[in-house]
């Protein structure tokens, strides 16, 4: 029976370069007083230019009150990463990456007396042939029984048909499966019969003003010439987006998720 602590969490989508972090410090403070997060974690494979992560930034929103991070198929792009991922315990990457990559691909964040296990894997379909995501969920969930029964499963993937079958497949085992990687949010938020709240895909932070977060231009020339093009972070107004979810600490079912929606220009959450 439901009946345990009540953790109420934030996870936030793709930040994309400068504009998403102009963003996530404008927003946060208003997040909180909304929602009162117990923990708050956020997909930042994008945040440093676009591509990767560095511990600049990485502290930077650590100490906007983020207190985990998950990432993604960008994970390697700014080599900077190696130097400091395996010392940061708050962080993980794709767990299904090759056995000895650097880092963890999931941890156990603790906040105000509460905790929450955040589990990194990524996708095969359209996206590098690594590991099997599904058998690696499979470990993780072992492995944690008796650790915590609050999880939270960031699927980084590019398939709607193998987030939602991910979703299905931890169905009543993880708190909550959330997918990224595709920058736009999805309006298929719900709590499947097992307890999982789901949502195919978070979207993004950044700007709504170009293509996925960059600017649009160079994107359009590659679209209509096929030829390379350097893309570059689009700057202009910013959107956000994230989900949050309240869990039941004793069952690890959620109770409820809500998405969120916010605009720079027009500051207003749906």
């Amino acid at each position: 029976m439901d009946g345990g602590i009540i953790i109420k969490v934030i996870f936030i989508g793709d930040i994309v370069g400068s504009t998403g972090r102009k963003a996530i410090k404008e927003s946060l403070p208003r997040l909180k007083s909304k929602y009162t997060p117990d923990i708050i974690i956020a997909n930042a494979e994008n945040s440093a230019s676009g591509r990767g992560l560095t511990r600049k930034i990485a502290n930077e929103l650590f100490a906007l009150g983020i207190h985990g991070i998950t990432m993604g198929n960008h994970t390697w792009d700014n080599r900077e990463i190696f130097e400091f991922i395996d010392d940061e315990a708050r962080m993980v990457r794709p767990a299904n990456f090759p056995p000895d990559t650097p880092g963890r691909g999931y941890t156990i964040i603790k906040a105000g007396g509460k905790q929450l296990a955040i589990v990194n894997l990524q996708g095969r379909t359209f996206l590098p042939a690594i590991d099997c995501p599904f058998r690696k969920a499979d470990e993780i969930m072992d492995e944690l029984k008796g650790k915590t029964n609050a999880i939270l499963v960031d699927f980084h993937a590019e398939a709607t048909s193998e987030k939602i079958a991910m979703g299905w497949h931890l169905e009543g085992r993880a708190s909550m499966v959330v997918g990224t990687h595709t920058h736009v949010q999805s309006n298929d938020d719900t709590i499947l019969p097992g307890g999982t709240a789901y949502q195919t895909d978070v979207g993004m932070v950044g700007s709504y003003q170009g293509v996925l977060g960059m600017e649009k231009e160079a994107v359009l020339y590659k679209f209509q010439t096929q030829l390379p093009a350097r893309f570059q972070v689009c700057e202009g107004k910013w959107h956000f987006h994230a989900v949050f979810v309240e869990i039941d600490d004793q069952t690890g079912r959620a109770k409820k998720i809500e998405k969120i929606r916010m605009y720079e220009d027009e500051w207003h959450m749906d």
